[in-house]
């Protein structure tokens, strides 16, 4: 009735309806005169190397990502790259070719995408070795992971923080690169049949925002920290495990591939994934099955039984299927006192021991300890006779010299494991985990997503793991050719963008902006005087949406007592009028929380 007083419940939902008109995010559209010609979805490898691309062509680049920092799960990784026949292999005396690549690859993989491991054999030394180095990336050793006849995976100075942060800070340099933070792309704009931006949430103001380009480039990732659709397209020859922890980047979880669906695009090889055996218990995630890439090479693995089920060094390929097949899906890597330093973890978090003996060795959850191999069972729950015979039959072998159950090692072994006979005594306990993507959205061999009848959708490209690598790998991977295809897919991707833009106008290429000086060793900022405008511990109490590695990194640099001079030369002494944070400078600070070199 006119002029009634609303009851007390419709007044509630007439104060709701109000207040949520009134905080609805606004949506935004860039202006033209500043609209980039390439929208790069993804700071991760293969982003930037699409964008580094790119630019060098003289196109205008704009990388969105969901994150406030580059890298993606590259700049967290052990940053090796398989490579043919480069001047790192010849220097020693390794005698490579493509088509000695070619074979191994197929063989290995069982069904790539023939045409992409040719490409990427022939192109490799150029589009990888030759690039990274002229951007200072160091090399500084070469193996032979399975699969590979001669050695060719090519471990990175500094793991993947020394991989990813010299094309960053390309991209950085480069005028004809920008970057939007914290924007999580949610969907595509279409017009006229064609991908002409992006739509998706500045998660710091909340607002929905539309972004339009000439063309976009989504190299998101994989979907393999997404248990649900891990499940959805695990492969119909092994069984899912009870537990599976989760081992790829935090930000991993499909979301390029729903928003390529949502164009049209098409999948390939979805069930073909790489999954690992040594999932350890991510300590920094209580509560949340996350894990981390974790091993110990004098250590025998023993199943629920209290026995040895597979042959420890027999790689992903041999030793992932049989732990899926034990009940229930996990094992217990047993070892002593003199094996405790062979413990390793992949990844630039891990690179010192130190790290490793805290965070591990001294959290009783993950590892447990005991004087005598009969008394460690009984801590983790195992038969102590079973295990007793175990450890002593293996002993026995290491003996000989032969492992009669599991050919581990025999006469011809170069490098025999020792004897497990010194206390105190180690076990920690392991699990499938998941890692990477080996199928994903369907391209063509120009990086072009492709729909589900094989058609190119205009304006639409992808690289790196959220196109499965392109399929180069097949059903298993010789290690390196996860960074490596990243990295190919991304500059195929940005010289194809260049290409089609350039067809339309005349590109001319941008000088690239001088190298910062070097900040001098005196200039330390006064971290009271910091504090009176930056109430630290306040930020970083209680999680904001868009400031998640904002708050993880300072909650350490509180922890541990640092200067804010440490991070933030280029703000001291203070002045009002340029008291601006240098992307540039801030790159060199990573090394303070994620270890890159070897101690």
């Amino acid at each position: 009735m006119k002029g009634s007083i609303p009851s007390p419940a419709v007044a509630i939902l007439i104060s709701i309806l109000i207040g949520a008109f009134l905080s609805r995010p606004t949506i935004v559209d860039a202006a033209q005169a500043t609209r980039p010609d390439v929208l790069v979805v993804g700071a991760g490898i293969s982003g930037l190397s699409a964008a580094l691309e790119a630019a060098e062509a003289g196109v205008k680049v704009e990388v969105i990502d969901m994150w406030s920092i580059f890298g993606g799960h590259a700049v967290m990784s052990e940053g090796g790259l398989c490579i043919v026949k480069t001047p790192f292999q010849e220097g020693r005396g390794i005698e490579d070719s493509p088509d000695l690549a070619y074979r191994d690859f197929v063989e290995w993989g069982g069904d790539p995408d023939t045409d992409w491991v040719r490409f990427y054999v022939d192109n490799s030394r150029e589009l990888i070795y030759d690039w990274l180095t002229e951007m200072g990336v160091g090399f500084d050793g070469v193996s032979r992971p399975g699969g590979n006849s001669v050695p060719r995976f090519h471990r990175t100075t500094g793991r993947g923080l020394g991989l990813v942060s010299p094309i960053y800070r390309e991209c950085v340099r480069h005028p004809n690169v920008r970057f939007r933070w914290n924007f999580k792309v949610s969907g595509l704009l279409e017009e006229a049949g064609r991908v002409v931006g992006v739509r998706g949430e500045n998660l710091r103001s909340r607002n929905i925002e539309e972004h339009r380009a000439y063309v976009v480039i989504l190299a998101t990732g994989g979907f393999q920290s997404n248990l649900e659709m891990v499940r959805a397209f695990w492969p119909d020859n092994l069984p899912f495990p009870d537990r599976i922890l989760a081992g790829s980047g935090v930000n991993s979880k499909g979301s390029g591939h729903e928003i390529a669906r949502q164009a049209g695009a098409g999948y390939h090889r979805m069930d073909h994934q790489w999954n690992y055996s040594t999932g350890l218990r991510d300590p920094r995630y209580p509560g949340e099955d996350r894990g981390l890439n974790a091993h110990n090479s004098d250590a025998v693995w023993v199943n629920a039984q209290a026995k040895r089920f597979v042959n420890e060094r027999g790689g992903t390929k041999v030793t992932f299927p049989a732990l899926v097949k034990q009940m229930p899906a996990t094992y217990w890597a047993i070892f002593d006192e003199k094996a405790k330093r062979s413990f390793s973890i992949s990844g630039s978090d891990w690179g010192d021991f130190s790290t490793i003996e805290r965070v591990i060795y001294d959290n009783e959850d993950l590892v447990k300890s005991a004087g005598s191999i009969e008394a460690l069972a009984e801590l983790v729950g195992l038969a102590p006779i079973q295990l007793s015979e175990t450890v002593t039959r293996y002993n026995t072998m290491v003996d000989v010299g032969v492992d009669e159950d599991f050919q581990r090692f025999d006469a011809s072994t170069e490098s025999r494991p020792a004897r497990i006979d010194q206390p105190p005594y180690y076990a920690v306990q392991f699990f499938p985990l998941t890692r990477k993507s080996m199928g994903g959205v369907a391209i063509d061999h120009s990086c072009r997503v492709l729909d589900q009848a094989g058609k190119p959708i205009e304006g639409l490209y992808a690289a790196g793991e959220l196109t499965g690598f392109g399929g180069v790998n097949g059903w298993a991977g010789l290690e390196g050719t996860f960074l490596g295809p990243s990295i190919v897919t991304g500059r195929v991707a940005g010289r194809a963008v260049a290409k089609q833009i350039g067809g339309t106008r005349s590109l001319e290429p941008a000088p690239l902006d001088p190298k910062p000086s070097v900040p001098s060793a005196s200039q330390i900022a006064n971290t009271e005087q910091c504090l009176t405008c930056h109430e630290l511990p306040d930020l970083v109490r209680e999680s904001r949406l868009g400031y998640s590695h904002f708050e993880k990194a300072h909650r350490l640099v509180l922890e541990r007592e640092y200067n804010c001079g440490q991070c933030h030369t280029e703000l001291t002494p203070y002045a009002a009028g340029n008291h601006v944070i240098d992307r540039l400078g801030q790159i060199d600070n990573c090394a303070f929380c994620h270890v890159a070199e070897e101690r």
